[in-house]
């Protein structure tokens, strides 16, 4: 009896009149939802402004799917830009061939840019932002398994993943992105490194939210743990993936060095990189920090000290005017805070007026 083993999908797009639907890019599109989703929901928690992390999207978001994109390049230009290869085809980012490092890096950039608008340390953000671009991480491992690619070498593991041959279903020609698989019997089965790597960064997200809420890390510690936590699984996945890469070193795929070194300095900033939490009242909308009406927008008490001053000067004022040779502090230490003279000697032309309070309360 053979072993179990996990089968591909027939196919990764499928379309809707002339409109290609790609398994690949919903899977991108549902992670950052994700992302923005969970990050919006802690960055709230830390004392945030609800819809800043959206702000904050519209700049990351672009910015990061061009650095992902230009590090793909960069690290198999051969396939676009080598003998044979398809320039135009760099443009194609629905086909696959986003590296994370430059999503995260160029990524960083557009939301430096949108939290310097608003005076909102980059380090704060970042911190809540660390379990949801971790699991954004594994929607999009999703998308290779799709695309049947990024995967091992051979294996008998239970666990292996079927490959099959697809086909365009037009011309019968091999198209592994854009065809079907009208056979299901596996050409190959393989080490399943999409699946190694998706289960790594639940965990890592997990790990990320646990340990920051029994520690109140800040400072940016939350995000270099995830990344310390990322790229430690990285190295060892990588090095059971068989699919083409730049190879450094004589035969040492980059992303293995890559790994490594952005590991230590994750590390030793988590390790090195203390202080409480950062202040994330600028996110909130109103005037900038520093503003008369206060951080928050919140329009100052108009009670205040120098108001209720003022309203005293004015009853003395319209008492010296109904009784003009009346000293306006003869009696002030008694209780009844009026002249000793017997009440019932006023006429209706000494009574002192109402004082001020009496005449404001429905205002």
């Amino acid at each position: 009896m053979l072993p179990a083993t996990i089968p591909s999908p027939p196919q990764g797009v499928w379309h809707i009149g002339p409109i290609p639907l790609r398994a690949y890019a919903l899977c991108i599109i549902a992670g950052i939802v994700l992302a923005v989703w969970l990050t919006d929901r802690r960055f709230v928690a830390r004392g945030g402004a609800p819809g800043f992390v959206v702000d904050v999207a519209v700049w990351a978001v672009p910015f990061g799917l061009v650095g992902g994109r230009l590090y793909h390049l960069a690290t198999d230009w051969r396939t676009y830009f080598g003998p044979g290869g398809d320039p135009v085809a760099a443009l194609y980012v629905w086909n696959g061939g986003l590296g994370i490092w430059g999503a995260i890096a160029l990524g960083g950039v557009g939301a430096w840019i949108a939290c310097r608008r608003r005076g909102v340390p980059l380090t704060a953000f970042a911190d809540a932002a660390a379990p949801g671009i971790v699991l954004a991480q594994a929607v999009g491992r999703l998308g290779n398994w799709f695309n049947q690619e990024l995967y091992g070498a051979p294996t008998g593991l239970p666990w292996g993943l079927e490959i099959y041959r697809r086909v365009d279903v037009l011309t019968g020609a091999p198209d592994n992105l854009g065809g079907v698989a009208l056979d299901r019997t596996p050409v190959e089965i393989v080490q399943p490194t999409f699946l190694y790597e998706l289960v790594w960064n639940i965990i890592v997200a997990i790990l990320v939210v646990v340990l920051d809420r029994r520690m109140q890390l800040a400072r940016g510690r939350a995000f270099a743990l995830y990344v310390a936590g990322y790229t430690a699984g990285r190295f060892v996945i990588e090095l059971l993936r068989t699919d083409p890469a730049t190879r450094v070193f004589g035969d040492v795929r980059i992303n293995v060095i890559v790994a490594g070194v952005v590991f230590v300095a994750a590390l030793v900033y988590f390790l090195v990189v203390r202080g409480p939490r950062e202040d994330l009242s600028g996110s909130m909308p109103g005037p900038e920090p520093g503003s008369p009406s206060g951080t928050s927008g919140t329009p100052r008490d108009v009670d205040t000290d120098e108001e209720r001053d003022d309203a005293a000067r004015a009853g003395e004022t319209r008492e010296q005017s109904a009784a003009p040779g009346r000293d306006p502090h003869h009696g002030a230490a008694e209780p009844s805070g009026v002249d000793a003279e017997p009440a019932d000697t006023w006429t209706d032309e000494d009574t002192p007026a109402e004082p001020p309070s009496a005449t404001r309360g429905s205002s």
